[in-house]
């Protein structure tokens, strides 16, 4: 098959600009608004006009799309004999990173409901909710101070669902799919026959990985239900064999099953936090020609670590330039430990005037059912 075009370009005011001296591409399934950067040299000292702060920007490899978003930041730095600029921007959860969420209240609204109403004021319309059934929530209180990514984050968490960003600029609101077929091996054998990875390091860690998570909750009583006190939920991670236990008063746990489903939610963090593979590879594809993007799942056959098994693609950092080559950065856990329990978010405190804020300071926004 003929070799698939990598060149870097960005896509500004219906121009194509590329020939850079340095950029890096990262996608991160568990941090909002993925980032890219480019830098190159002007000895002219000019660039386009349209290159300018929130202009539009689709961040391509070769015909791919890889990010759409706008610039954030353009820096024009001059010293004795360079002048060089540098351009960083992020996708589409920027502007729900930054910005406040529309203010509203609604009763029996859907998800589909909550995400509209959240991301088109403020540009975002193009939307799917991958996911067999959703929850209706009974009531959605949207207050000043609330962002709209942490909004749109605890509706989503209350169908056991996360949200984030396709390279065309689409909102997905789904989960892992852990019954897609690995996209491609990467292999490290001591004799280097078939090596394809430039180095691989797995990290494993302790620091926040616990042998059992306990979560206490409770239910208010309402007026035609006494309240629920000690409410009480365990699991335990069979993989530590340290004793390490942890327990968690949850206010919006208010019964057995959503306790549960927070201490799944717990261990799975914990285990993420504690395993890692860390792979650098020659180029942007895989074998097959494919980007490789997060969500993939990839087998890894390597000898020196004793490793022989597939692995989820959580984030992925495209990275080259002159005198670096194109190399991609890839950062793989454990196959099947992301796990996304339904979780509602209702906490509730009082302030002055009866408004509801959370612990932190921020106001509080209830999706719960």
């Amino acid at each position: 098959m003929p070799t698939p075009d990598n060149t870097v370009s960005l896509l500004i005011g219906g121009k194509v600009h590329s020939q850079w001296s340095r950029y890096d591409i990262d996608s991160d399934l568990l941090i909002p608004a993925d980032a890219w950067q480019v830098e190159l040299g002007m000895p002219l000292g000019q660039f386009p006009p349209a290159v300018d702060i929130g202009a539009a920007v689709q961040v391509r490899i070769g015909a791919d799309t890889v990010m759409t978003g706008r610039i954030d930041d353009v820096e024009d730095a001059v010293s004795h004999g360079s002048h060089t600029l540098t351009i960083t921007g992020r996708d589409g959860a920027a502007v729900l990173v930054d910005c406040s969420a529309a203010i509203f209240t609604a009763k029996r609204i859907t998800l589909a409901e909550v995400v509209a109403n959240v991301v088109r004021p403020l540009g975002i319309s193009r939307v799917r909710i991958d996911a067999a059934s959703t929850r209706t929530s009974e009531k959605i209180n949207v207050e000043p101070g609330d962002t709209a990514w942490e909004t749109l984050v605890h509706a989503a968490e209350a169908n056991g669902l996360w949200p984030w960003f396709e390279p065309d600029g689409t909102l997905v609101v789904g989960g892992p799919d852990y019954t897609r077929p690995p996209v491609a091996s990467l292999v490290m054998r001591r004799n280097g026959k078939g090596n394809n990875v430039l180095d691989l390091k797995r990290t494993r860690s302790i620091a926040e990985r616990y042998s059992d998570i306990t979560v206490l909750g409770q239910a208010h009583g309402t007026s035609v239900e006494h309240g629920k006190h000690a409410l009480r939920s365990g699991v335990k991670d069979p993989a530590m064999t340290v004793y390490r236990p942890k327990i968690l008063v949850d206010h919006d746990a208010e019964n057995t099953e959503i306790a549960r489903a927070r201490a799944r939610k717990c261990l799975s963090d914990s285990r993420l936090k504690g395993f890692t593979l860390t792979a650098r590879v020659v180029g942007h594809r895989t074998s097959a020609g494919v980007l490789w993007a997060p969500g993939q799942r990839i087998h890894v056959l390597s000898e020196p670590h004793g490793i022989d098994a597939v692995f989820f693609l959580m984030a992925r950092k495209f990275m080259g330039g002159r005198g670096i080559g194109m190399v991609t950065q890839l950062t793989l856990k454990e196959d099947g430990v992301w796990v996304l329990d339904a979780h509602p978010h209702n906490r509730k405190r009082r302030g002055r005037k009866g408004r509801k804020h959370k612990d932190d300071g921020t106001v509080a926004v209830d999706v719960s059912q």
